[in-house]
C-alpha cells in the first residue's frame, strides 16, 4: 500500500511537471530554498514536508495548497458507484431546499452545455454527482436525498 507521504509526493511531482518546471529550475528560481535534491526526496516519499514549506512551494508553483494534497475519498459519497447516475429531471421538484436548487442549477449547466433539452432524464458521470456532493459538503445527506427521492438510478 501506497503511504501518504508517497501520495503527497505524486502531486508534487504531477504539479511540478504540469507547471513545466523541473529540479532544478524550481532550485534555481527559489534561490536554493528549495534544493534539487531535497525537493526529489519529497517527491519520491522519502520526506515529509513542513506545512509553511509546502504553502511556499505552492505559492512558487501558482497553485492553492490543497492542490498539493492528493485527494481524499469521499465515503459518504462512495455509495455513488459506477460510470454514470441517471436523473429523472420530473422528480427533481420532491428535492426542495438549497440541495435541490444546487442540483437543478448544475443539472441545467449540463443540458446548456449539451444542448440536450429532452426533459425527461439527464445521465451524468458519477464522479461529477460525488464532486457535487463534496460542494455542498454533506455527501450523505445528499446520497439520502437522492435515494429518497428514487432520481438517481444506478446501473
Amino acid at each position: 500500500m501506497i503511504s501518504y507521504n508517497e501520495r503527497v509526493g505524486e502531486r508534487l511531482r504531477s504539479i511540478r511537471r504540469q507547471r513545466g518546471f523541473s529540479l532544478q529550475d524550481v532550485q534555481h528560481d527559489s534561490g536554493g530554498e528549495f534544493k534539487a535534491a531535497v525537493l526529489g526526496a519529497y517527491e519520491r516519499g522519502e520526506r515529509s514536508i513542513s506545512v509553511p514549506r509546502l504553502h511556499r512551494l505552492a505559492v512558487r508553483y501558482g497553485v492553492p495548497i490543497v492542490q498539493l494534497l492528493p485527494p481524499e475519498s469521499a465515503p459518504a459519497t462512495a455509495k455513488l458507484s459506477g460510470d454514470k447516475v441517471t436523473i429523472d429531471l420530473s422528480r427533481l421538484d420532491r428535492l426542495d431546499g438549497p440541495v435541490g436548487e444546487i442540483l437543478e442549477r448544475f443539472l441545467a449547466s449540463i443540458q446548456v452545455e449539451r444542448q440536450d433539452f429532452n426533459g425527461k432524464v439527464l445521465t451524468v458521470r458519477a464522479d461529477d454527482v460525488r464532486l457535487l456532493a463534496r460542494l455542498i459538503g454533506d455527501g450523505d445527506t445528499f446520497s439520502e436525498r437522492l435515494d429518497e427521492v428514487r432520481v438517481a438510478k444506478r446501473p
